[in-house]
């Protein structure tokens, strides 16, 4: 069960993690490049309508099985780094709620209106987030794998 356990907690956080590097450095910049907001928009819309799809299944996997394997040791006696990665992992899931359901869903609507402007402000507002996100997945993968 904790080899299972173990396995889709990484799954989970590679797919995540792995979404957000290619959203940040693929698919953003060439898409600012190379598009005008009326075809940009609409496609960083649908694109991170699917991505947050898995996100989310991805967050109940970490949340489902980090869990699992706290309790199968108990939190007295989990390393410290597991203390920080529940820590930072669920200040990682606030971040992508409030993301989700505040940015990202205004984007979405003004995208569904034509409203460019609008759904560039909120783009420019879920870009940081990610970055933030971003850099906090791997500080979890850091304190996990060197605070024993």
């Amino acid at each position: 069960m904790t080899l299972l356990a173990k396995f889709l907690h990484l799954s989970g956080a590679i797919v995540w993690l792995g979404g957000m590097a290619f959203m940040l450095w693929a698919l953003r910049p060439v898409a600012t490049a190379q598009l005008q907001p009326p075809a940009r928009l609409p496609l960083l819309a649908g694109v991170l309508t699917r991505f947050f799809s898995v996100a989310w299944i991805s967050v109940g996997l970490l949340a489902l099985t980090g869990a699992t394997m706290l309790g199968s040791v108990g939190m007295k006696n989990a390393p410290v780094g597991w203390h920080l990665m529940m820590g930072i992992g669920l200040l990682m899931f606030a971040i992508f709620g409030h993301l989700y359901f505040g940015p990202f869903s205004r984007m979405k609507k003004a995208v569904a209106q034509a409203d460019w402007p609008q759904a560039g402000q909120q783009i420019a507002r879920i870009h940081p987030l990610v970055v933030l996100n971003f850099a906090l997945g791997w500080l979890a993968i850091a304190a996990v794998l060197f605070l024993r």
